[in-house]
């Protein structure tokens, strides 16, 4: 069915009719009309508790989704993302990030490489060098431990490692900060330099090619700054750079021993990589035992994922609810709302996995999509978020609709303080889907000429998932139960989930600027646009260059 849009099944127009008929009801009813609506709409899954009750769906909705699901042969595609197949049409490749944590289901070599066996062999190589680090075994090159650890990287090479280790933090060791730098801005690392000492800082360079421009920039900045302190060391970059890479010669060149490279491979695309030698900075932070558990957690869901029916599998089910919202309802974002800060850095990194998994208008077959794909990611934790953008979610004219990620145990702090978080996280879901009638605010007393305002219409869809508490492992399940959402709706939208070629053409664009930039003559702008050369010239005369 990869030919057919699905809009051209009659599970999708009976979706829109269901949609409809839905659009005539809010959730107030449907909870009254339904005493056991929480025994099919709420789900165990790995440390997970799920909540889809406060969705605009019947029981009937998730029969329709999984129609629609069938319709477009997702068990089929579960099977061949799990067994190696080149699922990732466009650069011919296979999808193995299960591989990464024992969730793939796989007969035998996939493109000649025992995948078990070398994803085990990095593993072990990381938990080596990670125990060395924290044992104060591995040290600089002038015998001092490491105090700082420096990751260098962007995109998915940034992204989940920092994330991860900022939710983390209170599983780490303390003795040792870890910092990330992305961004080409000179101050980004510049900033990272003034609290960190040359000899005490390990730096983790992270790109799979060894070869993106941001990371190399970076890399080469951070190689003078060491070199300049201790230069008259010999193995002053050998000591204090190691490689997350499959490029062992630029690795080299650039001065790093490949005994001191960790590897992955071309099935694990950036987004997905948080659990493979690119989250060495996290191992480093929080120690082999805890990235195993890590690891278990998206084990977990992986393993849910591919024995569960449909009608069960609950990062199925949540991948259709966000295609029953983007396509039946034309909502264009998802609001992501962590009552944890923790999680402060989870909603970007969710932004990463599913717009650019989903931001496609192209169908596997080349065809133009005639509907809509991957909605806009967004979020901050609660409870700041209450006091900056809820207002729009509880009254505003679009449609988001949002997950609630909140916990039992605090971290830290004062215990009492927890009780009033998660008091504000439940009190939110509750609000945006049952809202508060002009009946309630007369017997509040509203005066007449107020309600308008104070009117809540509710019936705004809302996700809850509950842990007991963030560790390593309910982080690991949180992930995996995004990962595999995103899979689901790309299956169902015929889109390739797993490239990005959208990133590609900014990036050549700027190699081709740099040299017009920086020319020591005035340059031949005759090839631009008249907006871009403008702009070059502007920027050649604020940097005193001749234009």
């Amino acid at each position: 069915m990869i030919g057919v849009s699905p809009r051209q099944l009659p599970e999708w127009a009976a979706l829109v009719g269901h949609a409809k008929e839905l659009a005539k009801t809010d959730l107030r009813h449907l909870f009254a009309e339904d005493p056991g609506r929480l025994a099919w709409s709420t789900f165990e899954v790995g440390p997970l508790h799920i909540d889809l009750s406060k969705h605009l769906i019947r029981q009937e909705t998730l029969v329709l989704l999984e129609n629609l699901a069938r319709a477009r042969f997702l068990p089929d595609a579960i099977t061949a993302m799990l067994t190696g197949e080149h699922i990732n049409v466009s650069e011919d490749r296979a999808v193995l990030h299960t591989a990464l944590r024992n969730g793939a289901n796989l007969a035998g070599p996939v493109d000649g490489i025992d995948v078990g066996v070398e994803v085990e062999k990095v593993l072990t190589r990381m938990e080596q060098f990670a125990r060395a680090v924290r044992a104060n075994q591995r040290v600089g090159c002038t015998g001092k431990p490491f105090t700082a650890i420096v990751n260098i990287g962007i995109g998915g090479s940034d992204l989940g490692p920092a994330m991860v280790t900022k939710a983390l933090y209170d599983f780490s060791d303390k003795s040792r900060a870890v910092y990330f730098v992305s961004n080409i801005d000179p101050i980004a690392i510049d900033e990272v330099f003034n609290r960190c000492d040359p000899e005490t800082t390990l730096f983790v360079v992270v790109s799979k090619t060894f070869g993106t421009l941001e990371t190399l920039t970076n890399a080469k900045a951070a190689r003078q700054w060491l070199l300049k302190a201790l230069g008259e060391h010999e193995d002053a970059v050998e000591k204090h750079f190691v490689a997350v890479s499959t490029n062992a010669d630029l690795v080299s060149s650039f001065g790093i021993d490949t005994e001191n490279m960790f590897g992955f491979w071309d099935f694990i695309g950036g987004r997905y990589s948080v659990d493979s030698a690119v989250g060495l900075a996290i191992m480093l932070a929080i120690g082999p035992e805890r990235f195993r558990s890590f690891l278990r957690g998206f084990a977990s869901i992986d393993q849910h994922l591919r024995e569960t029916p449909l009608s069960h599998n609950v990062p199925v089910l949540l991948g259709l609810l966000a295609v029953w919202y983007r396509n039946f309802f034309g909502a264009q974002s998802q609001a992501i709302l962590p009552y944890s800060q923790r999680l402060a850095r989870f909603p970007a990194y969710l932004q990463q996995l599913t717009m650019e998994s989903n931001g496609k208008s192209v169908r596997i077959d080349g065809a133009t999509v005639d509907y809509d794909t991957g909605a806009v990611y967004w979020g901050e934790p609660g409870t700041d978020g209450q006091h900056a953008f809820y207002q729009l979610l509880h009254q505003g004219t679009v449609l988001i609709p949002a997950d609630f990620i909140l916990f039992a145990e605090p971290l830290g702090g004062p215990d009492a303080q927890q009780d009033l978080l998660f008091a504000n996280g439940l009190a939110q879901t509750r609000a945006l889907a049952f809202g508060r009638d002009d009946a309630e605010l007369e017997e509040l007393g509203v005066p007449a000429q107020l309600r308008p305002a104070r009117r809540m219409p509710g019936n705004r869809p809302t996700t809850t998932i509950l842990a007991q508490r963030l560790t390593p492992e309910v982080l690991g399940a949180l992930i995996a139960l995004y990962e595999h959402s995103v899979f689901t709706q790309g299956v169902i939208w015929g889109i390739d989930s797993f490239d990005q070629w959208g990133v590609e053409l900014g990036k050549e664009l700027a190699s081709e600027l740099v040299p017009i930039l920086t020319s020591a003559g005035a340059p031949v702008l005759d090839p631009f646009d008249t907006s871009t050369a403008d702009l070059v010239s502007r920027y050649r005369h604020m940097r005193g260059r001749p234009t």
